[in-house]
């Protein structure tokens, strides 16, 4: 995805030992016990890569683009890590993005935002009710409890797509994104 007015970075996770796949080593933005979203998170690798992102973060804001500019986003695990960044520790970015995404029932996400009575970033939300990997009612039940606790939340739910992206998908994320990052008006020398 381009847009002539928007600089888009993807990182990749790093390669780490894998828990679900019995300690292997495999891309994944943090460890989990399990796949599955009623079992504890495992925190600090979470918090470890938070730490990581915030400084792309801080980097982005050195080279003069304003939080307020910024939008954060991921397909799975990748948007849950989203969630637990913007939520718990930039809570003045754009906006998030998560596509098949979930968080656990206990998530430190979840009471960060007991906390906070500030403005929230919109979550713009997809999943397939067809996903065997996250479940839809898992990605249901994050943007409920999300909704709940004062995220402003959408949710596009897609009949028959499994843990996959799909064309109308990527193009209602594309929407959602230039309606955040509109191009801005030329500053006029008055």
């Amino acid at each position: 995805m381009a847009f002539q007015h928007i600089k888009v970075i993807y990182p990749t996770a790093p390669a780490r030992p894998y828990t679900p796949m019995n300690g292997a080593t495999s891309t994944v933005w943090f460890d989990r016990y399990k796949i599955c979203n009623d079992c504890p998170e495992h925190i600090e690798s979470i918090d470890s890569m938070c730490q990581g992102l915030t400084d792309l973060i801080n980097n982005e804001m050195k080279n003069g683009i304003t939080k307020d500019r910024i939008l954060i986003g991921g397909f799975s695990m990748g948007g849950g890590m989203a969630m637990h960044l913007a939520y718990r520790f930039h809570q003045d970015l754009a906006g998030v993005f998560a596509l098949s995404s979930f968080l656990n029932k206990d998530s430190a996400v979840y009471e960060a935002l007991k906390r906070n009575e500030n403005v929230l970033p919109e979550l713009f939300q997809c999943h397939g009710t067809a996903d065997e990997l996250v479940l839809y009612s898992w990605g249901e039940e994050t943007n409920k409890m999300l909704k709940s606790l004062g995220v402003p939340t959408s949710l596009h739910t897609f009949p028959n797509l499994n843990h996959e992206l799909n064309r109308t998908e990527i193009e209602e994320l594309k929407t959602w994104i230039l309606k955040k990052l509109p191009i801005e008006a030329e500053k006029s020398n008055e």
